[in-house]
């Protein structure tokens, strides 16, 4: 009687194991959109650099919780943390995106008492063993005449290229905001000049 009890048991735990196993295996489901093709999970590290220095080694720089905010059209932007994993300064001189044709790295600038969002003069530079945070209301990725909507969940390639001409690859998260009283629509001065 034992024996009958422990057998079934024993083969319920190796078919739930394999029943499990199999669904880790299968592809994510298919989304739609042109950058949704290219995800990544946004949890993942940054790829390694490619162009001058080291190919192969450990990206000096990656991204930890990177995010786009939700747009129907016209302008967004991303964020999240720069962490650089080197003992020298990196510094970020642009970026590029399948989103968008037009992309720059921004900043908010206090402009005779307003807030200004501008483009950010040499980039973001992040500290060596330190981090950069990117923001509502402070220094962002700023898409402009992005190709499709961007909805929640929606998963957005990145390149970000490197002041020595290495590229870090990233993929951020849609995600809605209605804080930071930012203004992404095009045709408005409200925040952007």
């Amino acid at each position: 009687m034992i024996i009958r009890r422990v057998v079934p048991a024993g083969l319920l735990a190796v078919l739930t194991a394999a029943a499990v196993s199999a669904c880790g295996a299968q592809p994510d489901a298919p989304t739609s959109g042109r950058a949704a093709t290219q995800a990544a999970p946004a949890t993942a590290p940054a790829t390694a650099p490619s162009g001058p220095g080291t190919p192969g080694a450990s990206s000096p720089l990656t991204v930890t919780d990177p995010w786009v905010k939700t747009a129907k059209k016209g302008m967004t932007a991303a964020f999240g943390t720069l962490v650089n994993h080197t003992a020298a300064d990196v510094t970020v001189v642009s970026a590029s995106s399948p989103l968008s044709s037009m992309i720059e790295l921004h900043e908010v600038a206090d402009v005779g008492g307003k807030p200004v969002m501008r483009p950010k003069e040499g980039g973001f530079t992040v500290p060596a063993n330190g981090t950069h945070q990117l923001q509502p209301g402070g220094d962002h990725i700023m898409l402009m005449g992005v190709t499709e909507e961007v909805k929640p969940g929606a998963r957005i390639p990145f390149t970000l290229t490197l002041k020595d001409g290495g590229t870090v690859e990233f993929t951020a998260i849609g995600k809605d905001f209605a804080g930071g009283n930012e203004n992404y629509d095009p045709g408005t001065d409200k925040g952007h000049n």
